[in-house]
C-alpha cells in the first residue's frame, strides 16, 4: 500500500509542478503587466465583465475558480482519512497551526503592518480591504502545490494524503465561521449571505463534483489521462483571473507601485513563522523528518485560489482584498521552495534532536 500512495503522489507532483507552475511568479508578473495594460485600453470592456454578477458572484470569475479549484480536488482522495491514525502526532500538529495559529497569526500581523507600520503609505479607504485580504489569504490550508512541496522534502505519502483529505474535510464546516469571526474582530463588516454563498460554490460544489467525477474516472481508470488535459486549464483559469484583477487594480497599482512590497511583508513573515512553529513542535514531539517536513509545509501553504474567488465575491474586483490576496500568488512558489530548502538542510540537526 505505502508503495501504491508513493506512486500516486509522485504522480501528482509531476502533473502540478510543470513548466508553468516553476515559473509561476514570472507568469503572475506579466499578468500583472498585461492586466495593466489591458485595463488602461479597453477600461468599458473590464467593467462591462465586472457587472456580469448573480447574487453578488461575478460569473467569469466563478466559471475560472471552477477551472482552477476542480482539477485540483480530482486529486484529493477522501479514503485517506482512514490512515489519518497513522501519523496523529504531525496530523495534531498540522492542525493546530492551519486552524487556530496562522488564520490569527495572519489577522495580527495585518493589523500591525496594515494598520500600524505602513499606514501612511497605503490608501486609508483600502486598510480594512487589505487586511481582509490577508485573513482569507490565511484562513484555508493549500490543497495541491503541498503534494509538490512534500514530495520534494522526501515527505511521507500517506501522511501527505491523509492530512490534505482531512484538512479539505474542515474546510467544508470551519472556512466560513473562522473567516466571519476574524473579520468581526478586525471590525471589517462580515457580509454573511457572500460568504455563505461563496462557500457552497467555492468548496462544497466543487468537492462534492470533483468526487463524483473521481470515482467515475477510476472505475473507468482514466483519471491520470483527464488530469493531464485539465491542468493546463487550470493554470490558465489562474492567469486569467489575475489579468482581470489588474485590468481593475491597474490604475491603483501604477498609483502606489509600493503596495504589492508592502502587503508581501506579513504575508512572508506567516510563511516563515508558520513553518518553523510547525517544524520545531514536531521536532519536539519526536515525529519523524519525512513527516515533520510535510507538516511544515502544509502548516505554511495557502489554497490562495480560494483565497481570491472568496476575496472578489465579498469584496469585489476593486478591492484592496483582491489585491492582497493576488500578492500570496506573487510570493507563493519561491517562498515555498525556499521553506523546502530549509527542511531539507536542516535534517541532520532536526534527526540528531530525535535521539536526545
Amino acid at each position: 500500500m505505502s508503495a501504491q500512495v508513493e506512486v500516486v503522489v509522485k504522480q501528482q507532483t509531476k502533473q502540478i509542478m510543470g513548466l508553468f507552475e516553476r515559473y509561476l511568479s514570472i507568469w503572475v508578473l506579466l499578468c500583472i503587466v498585461a492586466g495593466i495594460g489591458l485595463g488602461a485600453l479597453f477600461p468599458s470592456l473590464f467593467q462591462n465583465i465586472g457587472k456580469l454578477e448573480i447574487a453578488q458572484v461575478n460569473l467569469p470569475v466563478a466559471i475560472l475558480i471552477w477551472l482552477m479549484i476542480i482539477p485540483m480536488l480530482l486529486k484529493i482522495d477522501f479514503h485517506a482519512l482512514k490512515q489519518v491514525g497513522q501519523h496523529w502526532k504531525g496530523i495534531g500538529v498540522t492542525l493546530f497551526i492551519n486552524w487556530l495559529v496562522k488564520p490569527f497569526s495572519m489577522a495580527l500581523l495585518a493589523w500591525l503592518f496594515i494598520r500600524v507600520l505602513f499606514a501612511e503609505w497605503l490608501p486609508v479607504e483600502q486598510l480594512d480591504s487589505y487586511i481582509a485580504g490577508l485573513i482569507l489569504l490565511a484562513a484555508a490550508p493549500c490543497t495541491a502545490m503541498v503534494f509538490v512541496w512534500s514530495n520534494l522534502s522526501e515527505g511521507e505519502p500517506h501522511f501527505t494524503l491523509s492530512q490534505v483529505a482531512l484538512n479539505d474535510a474542515i474546510m467544508l464546516f470551519a472556512f466560513a465561521p473562522l473567516v466571519g469571526f476574524l473579520l468581526g474582530l478586525s471590525a471589517i463588516s462580515v457580509p454573511w449571505e457572500t460568504l455563505l454563498l461563496s462557500v457552497v460554490i467555492y468548496i462544497i460544489l466543487p468537492i462534492v463534483i470533483s468526487q463524483i467525477l473521481r470515482r467515475y474516472l477510476l472505475k473507468t481508470q482514466k483519471l491520470n489521462t483527464v488530469l493531464k488535459k485539465l491542468q493546463p486549464w487550470s493554470l490558465s483559469a489562474l492567469l486569467a483571473t489575475l489579468v482581470l484583477l489588474f485590468g481593475f487594480q491597474g490604475q491603483q497599482v501604477l498609483a502606489q507601485p509600493l503596495i504589492i512590497l508592502l502587503l508581501a511583508v506579513p504575508i512572508l513573515i506567516q510563511v516563515y513563522f508558520n513553518a518553523l512553529l510547525a517544524y520545531s513542535l514536531n521536532r519536539w514531539l519526536k515525529v519523524e523528518h519525512c513527516v515533520a517536513a510535510p507538516s511544515a509545509l502544509i502548516g505554511a501553504s495557502n489554497f490562495f485560489e480560494l483565497a481570491v474567488a472568496t476575496a472578489i465575491a465579498l469584496f469585489g474586483f476593486n478591492s484592496g482584498a483582491a489585491l492582497a490576496t493576488v500578492v500570496g500568488v506573487l510570493v507563493e512558489v519561491p517562498v515555498m521552495l525556499s521553506v523546502v530548502a530549509i527542511v531539507n538542510r536542516t535534517k541532520t540537526w532536526y534527526e540528531q534532536g530525535l535521539q536526545g
